[in-house]
């Protein structure tokens, strides 16, 4: 296994399965999505950057809600799908770790990050330039594996930051980060923002009776996502 995920999209090549699956998929339309949307709040007449933007489907929900969206992803395919999908969204084809230069300091309100940290190489650049773009006041949403699951799954030492690869149900292979909530925790605070709220999100009540046996689990197990929502430090 190497030592870094490396910048090739990954779910460009399933990335039509990926709408098909997360578009009404247990843990994205049940747990993720609904839990970001919440720590975003209201988004009406904001700018919004969608940053792993996928598919368009967060973009989408966004779009009704009032906001004006930017998108990004390493996946062309995805971008042509959000394209589609959310036709008066701005997307385009971006490497996360690289600066976003079309983007003047402080030019977005909001920053979505869902699921997605662990595919980056260089968060902490990656992270500096989220602080960079936020306007005062603004705030970074981001989701990530619960690294309990993680572990859990895995196995090792909880406190190892390493890259994995794993096969998922749906037959697709993936690369990405292993790495305990203290690291996130420290790489937010080293690009400059401070964490206001943090939950582990469990499903919506309504997903009781679309896979019930999920719904138990994931109510009462640390292995599903992590949500944060964090606000630049004053001074910085």
């Amino acid at each position: 296994m190497t030592d870094n995920v490396g910048t090739d999209p990954q779910y460009d090549e399933f990335a039509d399965e990926f709408l098909d699956h997360a578009r009404d998929g247990f843990y994205n339309a049940y747990v993720d999505r609904p839990a970001c949307l919440d720590l975003l709040g209201d988004v009406d007449g904001r700018t919004v950057l969608d940053a792993a933007c996928g598919p368009g489907l967060y973009a989408e929900e966004l779009v009704a809600r009032g906001a004006r969206v930017l998108g990004l992803d390493q996946s062309p395919r995805m971008i042509e799908l959000c394209h589609r999908r959310v036709p008066s969204g701005d997307f385009r084809v971006h490497e996360l770790a690289e600066p976003l230069h079309w983007l003047p300091d402080a030019s977005v309100d909001l920053i979505l990050f869902a699921l997605a940290m662990e595919y980056v190489d260089d968060r902490p650049a990656m992270l500096r330039e989220f602080r960079r773009v936020l306007r005062p006041g603004g705030a970074l949403v981001l989701s990530r594996l619960h690294p309990t699951g993680d572990w859990l799954r895995h196995g090792g030492s909880y406190f190892d930051v390493r890259v994995v690869e794993e096969v998922w149900s749906q037959g697709w292979r993936v690369r990405y980060w292993l790495a305990p909530l203290e690291r996130t925790c420290d790489e937010l605070a080293d690009a400059g923002f401070l964490i206001e709220r943090l939950r582990e999100p469990r499903p919506r009540p309504d997903a009781a009776a679309v896979d019930p046996r999920r719904y138990e689990r994931l109510s009462r197990e640390p292995t599903g996502f992590l949500a944060i929502r964090a606000v630049p430090r004053p001074g910085d």
